[in-house]
């Protein structure tokens, strides 16, 4: 799907620095960090890339992992509808302190008790990549 027609299914306007950071997260291939955005965007400043990616958390353009490291990791989401139907495993080099998707190994199943609502999944495994090994 096309990034403008992707933000519209979102119910995004897809500005011109909308585009640009939602190019920049598809482009990136991986979870990236704010300073990553920043460095892969030079004509959006700091703010904007910040208010961007809070509307496209709003809208569940975008899922927000937490891998453990010193930042918060962002990457589009595919899903269609309400629901994440996209979940997947993340895993964090300790090395490179990067975050890939393993997107062929879905989030197990777990039985959470009654009266719990759950909200949200990250799913992380450390250790190292096959780069730095």
């Amino acid at each position: 799907m096309e990034l403008r027609h992707l933000l519209e299914h979102h119910g995004i306007k897809p500005t011109p620095n909308r585009v640009l950071v939602a190019r920049a997260l598809s482009g990136a291939g991986r979870p990236v960090s704010m300073m990553e955005l920043e460095e892969s965007i030079d004509s959006v400043d700091k703010s904007g890339i910040s208010r961007t990616l809070a509307l496209f958390r709003q809208k569940h353009l975008v899922h927000v992992i937490e891998d453990g490291g010193e930042s918060v990791r962002y990457e589009l989401c595919h899903s269609h509808g309400g629901a994440d139907d996209d979940l997947h495993v993340h895993f964090y080099c300790e090395s490179c302190h990067k975050t890939f998707c393993l997107e062929d190994i879905p989030v197990p199943a777990v039985d959470i008790p009654e009266g719990y609502e759950p909200r949200t999944v990250n799913y992380i495994i450390k250790g190292i990549c096959p780069d730095c090994r």
